[in-house]
Order: C-alpha cells, then structure tokens, then sequence
C-alpha cells in the first residue's frame, strides 16, 4: 500500500495525534524524564560554574611565581628580595618604567555567612599598586580603593553577597585588628571577587610575616616570552620557583572540586535514570497494550512490522525530548546566575560563583533525555511488532 517510510510518518503521527487520550500516562514518562534531566543538569551547572569562576579572570600573559614545590598558596613563600629579582626578569611587561609584578601575601580569617548562622573561612589577600594593572578586569564598583598604610579594605562583589558585615563603612575585625570597608570591586567574575583585599604592608604587620610574600604576579610584554622567563628562572640558582600561566594554574586549583561534584552527579543522574526508564517502559508498554486492536488492523491492511516499531520508538523519543525540554527549561530558569559559596580544595577557603547552565550543557541534557526514551521504548516497540494480528483483531 505504502512504501516503509511512508508507513512510519502516517502511523507516527496518529500515535501522536492521540497522546492526549492517554495523558496520565504519558505525564508519568516525562516528569521522571524531566526531573533526570534536571538534576543531571544542576549539578553540572555547579561544575561549569566553578570552573567559570575560577579560570574566567585567568590570562595567557600573565604568570603565576610560587615556591618551587608548592601546590597552592597557602604552601608557598617568598622573601622581599626575591620578588625584586623576579620584577627585573627578562620579558616582564611595564608601564612608566615600571615593571607589572605584583607580590602578594595571602591569609584566611574567619568571617560569618550572610545566610548561615555559622561562620566561613574567607581569602584575605594582601597587594600592591601593580596588583591591580597586572589583572584584566577589574574595577571599583562601590565606595573607593584603600589607602595603602591604612587598616582598609576593598572587597569582592561575590564576597560581600555571601559574607556578612562587608557593607561599605562597615568595620569587621579579625583577631586583634580592626579593618574598615571603604569600596567593593569586581574582576571580571574571576575568582579575584571571592577575596578581601588590603595593602600586603599592613597585613604582613597584622599577621607577623615579616617583609615576606607568598606568590608573584607578573605580566608579560608577549605571551610568548613565557619560555624566555622560565629560562631566566633555570639559568639562575639564586631562584627557587615554579612558573606557571595564570590560567593553567587556576585550572589545576579547580580539578579536584570540578572533579568531585562530577563524580556525585553522574552517578546520581544514571540512578535517577535507571527510574525515569522504567517510567517509560511502563507508559509505552500501557500505549502498545490499549492499542493492540489499532496495530493488528494496521498490521491487518498492510503495514509492516518495521513501522509498527520505529513509530512507537519514535512516540517514546518524544516524550522524553519534551520531559527534556522540561527540565531544561526549568534549571535555566531557576538556577543559571544562582549564586552560591563553597570550599576551595587548594586554598580551603570559601570560593563564591553562579550556577552556569550553559548552551553545552543543555544539549547534553536533552541527549541524554533521547537515550532514556530509546532505551524505554525499544522493547515495547519490539512487543509492537511481534503482536499477533489475528489474536489482537479477536480482543474486545
């Protein structure tokens, strides 16, 4: 009568036109399909997210000086001298004569949350001048920068969200030191606004760290002068120091928490799944079952099997590409830019960033929203099939 393909377009589109006669059912396949792709999604966003925030403020042509050895922060350290040997490398960029590193002393106090009545570890970083012209991005958005010499700070946009008390003119206090707030900055969303920042003189009296440093900031005149710095740093022993891009080694700080959320989310998405499948066996499974009598007639005039089957796959595909949808629609909307805090791993202070439900993300949602209908529906499509044409013309 019709030619195969035929056969599948005309039998798909009457299994769709009469999903809402059996809408119970089809409800129960895409909200299990839905929430799967939610959650499957949401933990992910709070991988992208992280990852976003702390790579995004990254530069190519900025590098990172620790101690050789060191892995974070908070295990390097480096006197005076040494910094002023670094800022007179070779390949160092300036600006009026003077070069663009930016020795940096890093500590962690105790700060209470906005929303928990509990209290969080929080970065506290002290700078120089050059901190700010060796970052891309950055700029005062509330009150004013701190005066060096002065008890001040500056704190980032994402910090003052989750922390309490950084109001600018608010006075906070970290063991005997008082430390007024005078201005709020942003960073290009990096991880720079998670921090507080003060000038590294007065930190490094406030916390007995001598004329000391932890790490060196510097930038580059060409990106590609990274080689000729690390070969300066080799040739010299009077250098004891790892070198690394900004954005490789901001990379390397976010792996173990990406790694870790990845971890729990994959499996508790495939359990999630494992139950959204049965969903959809069931609902397809019910769909073949009150539509024995419709298929053996079909079978009957002369459609084959083949169709009969592609085209309950293809009614199970589409339930779970709308629960898909669904869910994807949903996180977007609830949970891209929802920000949130938690600990940093390497540094282990409190990291602020946004969910990021990205376009990547939402495609891998509705894929895998299409392997969940394709699994649920492949074996009732092959019941469909096989259904017996004179046996189900006799049912009533």
């Amino acid at each position: 009568m019709f030619n195969a393909f035929t056969q599948i377009i005309v039998i798909t589109l009457m299994n769709l036109r009469n999903l809402p006669q059996r809408l119970g059912t089809s409800s129960v396949a895409v909200f299990g399909v839905a929430c799967v792709v939610g959650v499957f999604i949401g933990v992910l966003s709070m991988a992208s997210g992280f990852q976003r925030t702390m790579v995004s403020a990254g530069a190519d042509d900025v590098l990172i000086m620790m101690r050789a050895g060191a892995t974070s922060e908070m295990s390097s350290g480096m006197g005076y001298d040494q910094t002023q040997l670094i800022a007179n490398l070779p390949g160092i960029a300036k600006r009026d004569g003077k070069p663009l590193s930016s020795p940096e002393l890093f500590v962690i106090v105790d700060i209470p949350m906005r929303t928990k009545d509990s209290n969080a570890n929080a970065p506290l970083r002290g700078v120089e001048p050059m901190a700010f012209e060796v970052r891309k991005s950055f700029k005062i958005i509330e009150g004013r920068n701190f005066e060096p010499g002065k008890n001040e700070l500056i704190v980032g946009r994402g910090a003052q969200k989750q922390f309490a008390n950084l109001a600018v003119g608010s006075v906070v206090k970290f063991g005997q030191t008082e430390w007024a707030v005078v201005g709020v900055f942003e960073s290009g969303g990096g991880l720079a606004e998670s921090e507080l920042w003060c000038d590294a003189k007065i930190l490094q009296n406030a916390y007995r760290r001598g004329n000391s440093y932890q790490i060196v900031r510097v930038k580059l005149d060409d990106k590609k002068d990274f080689e000729t710095v690390k070969a300066a740093i080799a040739a010299d022993p009077k250098f004891n120091l790892d070198v690394k891009r900004e954005t490789d080694y901001l990379a390397e700080q976010s792996e173990p928490l990406s790694k870790f959320i990845k971890m729990v989310g994959y499996p508790l998405a495939f359990l999630m799944a494992l139950g959204a499948i049965f969903g959809a066996v069931n609902t397809m499974y019910t769909s073949v079952s009150n539509r024995t009598r419709e298929i053996a007639t079909l079978r009957a005039i002369g459609f084959g099997a083949t169709p009969v089957a592609i085209s309950t796959l293809v009614e199970s595909l589409v339930l779970a590409v709308i629960g898909g949808l669904i869910g994807s629609v949903i996180v977007y909307l609830v949970f891209n830019g929802y920000t949130v805090s938690t600990l940093n791993f390497a540094s282990f202070s409190q990291v602020v960033f946004d969910f990021a439900v990205t376009p990547d993300l939402l495609i891998q949602g509705v894929i895998f929203a299409m392997v969940i209908g394709f699994i649920g529906g492949f074996f009732p499509a092959i019941r469909a099939a096989r259904l017996p044409v004179a046996t189900a013309l006799r049912e009533v």
